[in-house]
């Protein structure tokens, strides 16, 4: 593992590029396996989970040619092998479930026997894909390893999710545009990246309809086309840049944001007493803002930022405000609807001074603009937690350690470089 040094109490200013969405291109990718047809995928991130996918894939006989420089990536899946090398998916990651509807398509049968997991947030159940994958068709035998089946293709369906699953919604999505008849997902996650995926399959000749709503009605095809997609830029790589902008004092611009999407972010920015702009495409947090957390109207109670499933504010992004929370005047409350183990990581904020009230597993109050020093503290296996211990050394003067950051990479493939053009000064050790 790779630990980030870093030489704290500078303000980051200058401009940004985002990379492609982390969690639009693995989907995407996947969904490339549908089609024997050459896909063409632009504004690709160098990203480690998709280093993994196309290893695995170039191990099956697909011929993929990835220019990193440029970005694009040439797919085609033609001479994809009949059976599994191996008889394993790739480990180590949670995106590995994506490759259920393609893969079941393909070679009528697979075996789960990998461990696959994304971060340590808590328990990422299988049953929901099971549930939606037998809904389709699919036959599922238990054991070690557990078995599933495609005899006789995908078949439409109407199915109602417990809750608002990305993947869940993703592999749906999948499956149901190849299924015979229609299919209909009440309670379907809606996140820009599911959004994406719904848009690239159209662009393969799927028909959906409902993008970005809680509903999604599917008219199976016979087959999918080959494609060229536009990989969207990632918000959360967006809003990192921005809040340590206002961590730290200075002025950072991103370019190539998507504004449709800032409006509830920048409401929780706003909470904090950080300012966003736009100007056309570019996004900004200007120098110096006032960091002052804002009193509701209702003053008996505490200012609050809840993270639950789009069109929520985000649960990957809240502790990106946590960390900034830290350097603002004022008290406030933060609500995780959804993972049960994301606030494990408080304790290694505390090293550096901060005060925050763990309530129970989805709550923290934050008591802001307490004396902070440089610490070395351990990221969990959390992306944006990681990300947010760097926030809170970078706003730090001296140096400061965050150890096993590698993780980092999973979803920023130029973080150190990025920070650097800013004006940072870290290193990967």
């Amino acid at each position: 593992m790779a630990d980030l040094i870093v030489n704290g109490g500078k303000p980051l200013t200058g401009t940004i590029i985002p990379s492609g969405n982390k969690n639009s291109i693995l989907p995407i990718f996947c969904a490339t396996l549908l089609t024997d047809e050459p896909v063409t995928l632009k504004n690709v991130p160098d990203i480690t989970d998709l280093n993994k996918l196309v290893a695995f894939f170039q191990s099956q006989g697909s011929q993929i040619d990835w220019n990193r420089d440029l970005g694009e990536m040439r797919i085609c899946h033609a001479t994809f092998k009949s059976t599994l090398e191996n008889d394993e998916l790739p480990q180590d990651m949670r995106s590995t479930v994506l490759l259920y509807p393609a893969l079941l398509l393909r070679l009528r049968q697979i075996a789960i026997q990998a461990n696959t997991k994304g971060c340590s947030l808590g328990v990422r159940e299988i049953d929901p894909h099971l549930e939606i994958l037998s809904v389709l068709g699919a036959i599922v035998n238990e054991g070690d390893p557990l078995v599933i089946g495609l005899p006789h293709g995908f078949k439409g369906a109407r199915h109602w999710c417990d809750y608002m699953s990305v993947t869940v919604t993703e592999n749906f999505a999948m499956a149901a545009a190849l299924a015979v008849g229609e299919s209909t997902l009440i309670n379907a996650a809606s996140e820009p990246h599911v959004q994406d995926l719904c848009a690239a399959l159209v662009s393969m000749g799927a028909q959906i309809e409902g993008l970005g709503t809680s509903m999604l009605k599917i008219t199976g095809v016979e087959k999918l086309h080959g494609a060229e997609i536009a990989i969207n830029t990632d918000y959360h790589e967006i809003v990192t840049f921005l809040a340590l902008g206002a961590i730290t004092g200075g002025e950072v611009r991103v370019e190539n944001a998507l504004p449709h999407h800032f409006d509830l972010i920048a409401k929780a920015f706003k909470k904090l007493g950080v300012l966003i702009e736009h100007e056309g495409t570019s996004v900004i947090v200007r120098r110096n803002q006032k960091l002052v957390i804002e009193t509701p109207f209702t003053t008996n109670l505490l200012p609050k930022i809840e993270a639950a499933p789009w069109p929520y504010f985000s649960v990957d992004l809240l502790p990106l405000m946590i960390a900034l929370s830290t350097r603002c005047e004022g008290t406030i409350h933060f609500w995780n609807k959804v993972y049960e183990n994301g606030f494990s990581w408080i304790p290694e904020l505390a090293k550096f001074g901060a005060h925050a009230l763990v309530s129970d597993p989805h709550r923290i109050v934050v008591f802001g603009n307490r004396p902070l020093r440089p610490a070395v503290v351990d990221s969990p296996y959390i992306i944006r937690a990681a990300v947010a211990l760097y926030m809170v050394a970078a706003a730090i003067p001296g140096k400061s350690v965050v150890r096993n950051a590698e993780i980092i990479k999973r979803a920023h493939p130029r973080f150190v470089e990025n920070l650097r053009t800013l004006g940072a000064e870290v290193e990967w050790k």
